[in-house]
């Protein structure tokens, strides 16, 4: 999402006897787990391990090595990257401490059934060797046959299997004869008898094959019971449905309770999906949003639909334009274009050269002359006889007249960009070191940057040459 209005969701995390703060940058949802990558200010990067909303456990990584449950999530999860609205929503505490490593398992068997807990260890193969979590996965298979419960025994060792296809010996168990009828049940039963045997089973094999209708039908079912933020989460990656008007209504429901209307507004321009479309309210939500002074937030939701925009909004757009921060015009600016051809012509003549000043003195930091004028031109179309770009033109033909310096370090220290009005000075300095006038303006540019001591020396060389001049 191309969204930076929404603040970066900051995360405290206490590992050990340290605390180190950062900033989440994105999730993975993975069935009922997900992973939160969180990077720090020395751009280090934590990932936590989460089942069903509560911290199983987390640890700095240097990389995420391929094949292991992080990787999977991130390949094959459902991704929120910040600064997504949804993304705080998957974050149940924004302070977070990392469980002991030593105790953990114990912790895990006290809170959880054991089918969970070994489903958990297998999340955990980025921060404990893997040996280590089949050893333990072999202990809770061996529990549940030793005490005649063969089918959760079975259930154990699929899992195993899939965390660890290439060990041969769960795959010869779970291709035994003693477990030849639970074979036969799981690939000849429907999901849905599965499920009243093996729910989590159902749950992870229908989320690794949500692609297939089928699969996406049940899932959506299982995770509306759960009452989740999933249910939104699927339904957003599912563009065939996104576009059905009963759809929207629902999910609109839904997605309220995580988060404000202003931001799943941004949420559906995301989507290509026209807010004031489908929401009958849009309008005055976005009246609600400039009384409020979120004007850029007001642009997101409608910038990209601004073909459509009935006349009936042209005074919020122009009030979107007014006072919108012209680095936000900027990285919008074709989109803000478009804004300006919607709006009647008298509008235009209103106080825009202001605004237009300030988009040349940001762009004049970041692009060189020719670069400004070329991306100026199109508002010159749509606001004619402007004289701020009829200035940036100026100056890019004074380029090409090394004679003229002068005027166009003027131009330059007009737009507040003190270094190119210095090299400018500079050049005719060396061309009449006799002339006090250049050196003068050298002096005032050091003295606008706050560079005292070298406006104060220019000074200096600017009274002995016209004292020069007075006496010769």
């Amino acid at each position: 999402m191309d969204n930076k209005l929404i603040m970066p969701n900051e995360m405290s995390i206490k590992d050990k006897k340290h605390i180190v703060m950062g900033n989440i940058i994105r999730a993975a949802v993975f069935t009922r787990s997900k992973v939160i990558e969180v990077l720090t200010a020395d751009q280090e990067r934590y990932y936590l391990i989460y089942y069903k909303n509560s911290l199983i456990y987390g640890e700095k990584l240097d990389r995420i090595e391929e094949g292991t449950f992080i990787d999977k999530a991130f390949h094959e999860g459902i991704i929120v990257e910040s600064p997504h609205p949804l993304l705080s929503a998957l974050i149940p505490l924004a302070n977070v401490t990392i469980p002991n490593k030593n105790n953990l398992f114990s912790q895990l068997q006290i809170h959880y059934s054991l089918q969970e807990m070994v489903y958990i260890l297998t999340a955990l193969d980025s921060f404990f060797q893997k040996e280590q979590l089949i050893e333990i996965i072999d202990k809770v298979f061996f529990h549940f046959r030793r005490s005649g419960k063969f089918m959760k025994s079975f259930q154990i060792i699929q899992m195993l299997c899939d965390f660890a296809p290439t060990l041969k010996s769960a795959q010869d168990r779970l291709s035994s004869l003693e477990f030849g009828s639970y074979n036969h049940f799981y690939h000849s039963s429907s999901l849905a008898e599965i499920q009243t045997k093996d729910p989590l089973f159902v749950e992870l094999h229908c989320f690794k094959n949500r692609s297939n209708p089928d699969e996406r039908i049940l899932l959506e079912e299982i995770v509306r019971k759960q009452d989740s933020l999933d249910e939104l989460l699927l339904w957003l990656e599912n563009e065939k449905r996104l576009k059905a008007a009963e759809s929207i209504e629902k999910y609109t429901s839904i997605a309220l309770r995580f988060v404000s209307m202003e931001e799943w507004m941004i949420i559906l321009a995301q989507l290509n999906i026209n807010p004031f479309h489908v929401l009958p309210d849009s309008k005055s939500i976005i009246k609600k949003m400039l009384k409020d002074g979120n004007y850029e937030k007001a642009a997101l939701c409608i910038l990209d639909f601004i073909d459509d925009m009935p006349a009936s909004y042209d005074a919020v757009l122009l009030l979107i334009w007014e006072n919108s921060d012209p680095s936000f015009v900027i990285e919008h600016l074709d989109e803000f274009i478009k804004l300006l051809q919607h709006l009647p012509h008298a509008e235009k003549t209103r106080q825009f050269e202001q605004k237009v000043f300030q988009f040349a003195e940001i762009l004049l930091k970041e692009h060189d002359l020719k670069t400004v004028h070329e991306k100026l031109i199109p508002i010159q179309k749509v606001i004619p006889d402007l004289d701020v770009i009829r200035k940036i033109s100026e100056m890019v033909n004074l380029l090409e007249d090394p004679d003229r310096m002068m005027e166009l370090g003027d131009y330059y220290a007009e737009f507040k960009q003190f270094d190119q009005a210095i090299d400018c000075f500079f050049w005719e300095m060396e061309l009449q070191p006799q002339n006090p006038s250049p050196v003068r303006k050298i002096s005032k540019m050091y003295q606008s940057k706050g560079m005292v001591k070298e406006a104060s020396a220019y000074q200096k060389i600017f009274a002995q040459l016209k004292s020069n001049q007075e006496t010769g």
